[in-house]
Order: C-alpha cells, then structure tokens, then sequence
C-alpha cells in the first residue's frame, strides 16, 4: 500500500513539473494547428469513393490519389523543417496555413474535372502535412528532456485531425457535394490560424539557424537513418491506414462512404488519441523498450488485417489495435528524437516527419495496386508487417549502442 501512495505520489509531482516546465499556450497552439492541418492532409481519403465514382478512377488510380498528400508532405516537411530554423517555427507555420487555405479556396471554386487536378491538389494539400515539422519543434524547444516524450506526445495528438476528416468529410460530401467540403473546411482552418497567432510563441532557446550542408550533415549520422526507417513504419502505418481505410471498408465489405468513413474515425481516433500515451509511457519505461513492443503488436494485427476477416467488425476491431500500437510507436519515437538530436530538433523532425510521410504513401498506393492487381489488399497488408518485424530486428541491432552512449545516465536525465 505504502509503495503504491509512493507511485502516486511520484506521478502527480512529475505531472505538475511538466505543466510548469514550459508554455502551456504555444503547446495547445501546436497541437491545434497540427490537428486541423492533418483534417485537411488525408481529406482525400474520406472523399476517395465519392471522387473516384465522378471520374470513373481505377483502385490504382484511387491509390495514388489519396497516396499523393502524402508524399507531397513528406517532401515539403524538409522545405518546413529549413524554414523552422531559418524563420523560427511561428512565421514558418504561418506561411504554410496561408498557402493550404489559399489551395482549398482553389478547390472550393476551381473545376476539378479530372485525375490530373486531384494530384495536383494533392500536392497542395501535402503543405498541410508538412505542419509536423513546425508543430513538434515549436512545442519542443519549450521543455527540457525529461519531459520530451510527453510534450511532443500532446503536440503529435494532432495526427486525430485525421479522425475529423474521416468523420464527417464523407457525410458532408452527401450533403453539399464532395467540391463544397474544400470550401466548408476553410471556416475552422480560419479559427486554427487565428488561435495560432494569438496564443503560439517561439522558445527563446531556438538554437542559431543552420545552412544546407549542416543540414546534409545530418544525414552522414547512421542514426538519423534509423529514426527515418523507425518513423516510417510508425508513422507510415498510421498515416497509410488513415487515408485507405475507408476506400478499404467500401471495397472490402460494401459498406457506404458515411459508413466506411465512421469506421475509419474509429481507428484514426485510436491511433491518435494514445500518441501522447506512447510518449508518457516511453518517458517512464524508455523509448527503445516501448517501441519494441509496440512493433511486435503492430506486425501482428496488420498480418491478421492482411488474412481478411470474415466480418467488417472483425476487421474494425484489428484494424483498432494495429493503430494503437503504430500511434504509441509515433509517441515512442519522439521520445527518443530529441534525446539523440537536441540541437538539430528541426531539421530532424523535418527528416523523420519525411520519412513517415513516405511510409504512408507506399502503404497507400501498395494496397491500390495491391487491389487491382491481385483482387485483394492482402500483399500490401502482408508486406508492410514484415517492415514492421524488420524495424523490431533494426531497433534490438543498436540498443545497446544507443543506451551505452548518448543514452547513458551520464549524457541524459530521460530513459532511453
């Protein structure tokens, strides 16, 4: 009973240390502004089997379509992880929310009449992707390294913007026609930037800006390969699942897009919702013992995914625990970013942000492909276990060398 009190205890004193430890408002202000960012990144995939039946699009042709955001913002993360450190992380956010309302009132009144446009807008709506690597390296630089996992855990959260989207895009779609969504999505776009300028503020710490061959500097740490491969299973899973699943449902099982939409949100908000979960419980077990486990779980659920089950509630329920594990592992991993890259906090989470951006445009258009080639999204599934049972033999491969050196007791006060 004593030790239990003692726990308690210990757990509310690192509780009220972290809520005064940085900026309470720059922290919300990030996750705000990466949650409605995210609503808007994956809309394509709710809208996908409304769109798809007004341009008669092959299930390969839909695959890229919901996969090109993706990749879109996983390459402009690195064009946002420079401005971060070149602007400070407040104007680069900014900038980017300009740009993605301005490419939806594009959408709103211009004539996508055609594949072509919808890449193309895609392409816009990747800037809103690449709100990641604004958000966690604003929040980041507020709070020291015992509590990284939790800070950038309730920043990441904004990845449940996806949920939003899956949520009500399709509904919306019924009602006002799936062009018209772009349009209503401006009106909390336009909250999300005002609540962002009020209230978001750039740490006085900001480390000084850095040029192009620092940033490429980086890149010469094997470390840094790691974190992109860890996050792009993670992340990728995540991000893949959040804009396919419901195309997925639709095909797999009938269900209508509203339907399909709804049990979408249900894995999305899974996934997101223990993000900051997965930082805590890294903070207090370490990032590499959590991420292993969260890989086994991860590997598991999408292989069952990958059989096809029976029943479309039976694959709601696996689908749910592959995203809990993948969301945790998001946390996980960010967790450990800034323990290893402190002073280059930005220009990592634009690498890593790239790297899980890519992992869902693989997973994405793989189960398009998958679809149409083979009839079933079993191959896409299958193969993108086996990357998370690869990241799981990566992450035992460099342990012991992370936890001997810039993880040991004597470089850092968090658990590695």
């Amino acid at each position: 009973m004593a030790v239990s009190q003692t726990l308690v205890q210990r757990s509310i004193v690192k509780t009220t240390s972290f809520w005064k430890a940085g900026h309470t408002p720059t922290l919300l202000a990030s996750f705000f502004y990466f949650d409605l960012s995210f609503m808007v990144w994956v809309l394509l995939g709710p809208l996908a089997v409304q769109i798809s039946t007004d341009l008669a699009l092959t299930p390969a042709q839909k695959g890229l379509m919901v996969a090109t955001p993706l990749l879109a913002g996983a390459l402009l993360r690195i064009v946002m992880g420079v401005l971060v450190d070149h602007l400070k992380p407040k104007k680069a956010g900014a900038i980017g929310q300009l740009v993605v309302i301005a490419g939806l009132a594009w959408a709103w009144l211009g004539n996508l009449a055609s594949y072509g446009h919808m890449l193309t807008l895609g392409v816009l709506l990747g800037v809103a992707g690449a709100a990641f690597a604004v958000a966690l390296p604003l929040a980041s630089r507020w709070y020291p390294p015992e509590h990284q996992g939790t800070a950038l855990g309730i920043a990441g959260a904004g990845n449940s913007g996806t949920a939003f989207a899956a949520l009500f895009a399709p509904s919306l779609a019924i009602a006002f026609g799936w062009q018209n969504v772009f349009g209503l999505c401006l009106i909390p776009l336009g909250v999300a930037f005002a609540v962002y300028m009020t209230f978001a503020k750039d740490a006085p710490s900001a480390p000084p800006p850095k040029s192009l061959t620092e940033y490429l500097h980086v890149l010469k740490d094997k470390d840094a390969w790691w974190f992109m491969f860890f996050y792009s299973v993670t992340f990728g899973g995540f991000s893949g699942l959040a804009s396919s699943l419901t195309i997925y449902f639709n095909g797999q099982y009938g269900l209508s897009p509203v339907t399909a939409g709804y049990f979408t949100a249900a894995c999305v908000f899974a996934g997101s919702l223990v993000r900051p979960l997965g930082g805590i419980v890294a903070d207090r077990i370490g990032g590499i013992k959590t991420l292993s486990i969260m890989y086994v779980l991860a590997g598991l659920f999408l292989f069952i995914a990958s059989l096809g089950m029976q029943s479309y509630v039976g694959a709601l329920a696996v689908f749910v625990l592959a995203m809990l594990a993948l969301g945790t592992g998001n946390g996980a991993v960010f967790q450990l970013v800034p323990q290893r890259f402190r002073k280059e906090i930005g220009v990592m989470t634009g690498l890593v942000g790239m790297a899980g951006g890519i992992g869902g445009f693989y997973l994405a258009s793989s189960l398009g492909y998958s679809k149409q080639v083979t009839g079933s999204y079993q191959l896409g599934l299958t193969i993108f276990a086996a990357l998370a049972v690869t990241a799981l033999v990566g992450l035992s491969f460099v342990k012991n060398r992370w936890r001997t050196t810039w993880g040991s007791a004597a470089m850092t006060t968090a658990k590695i």
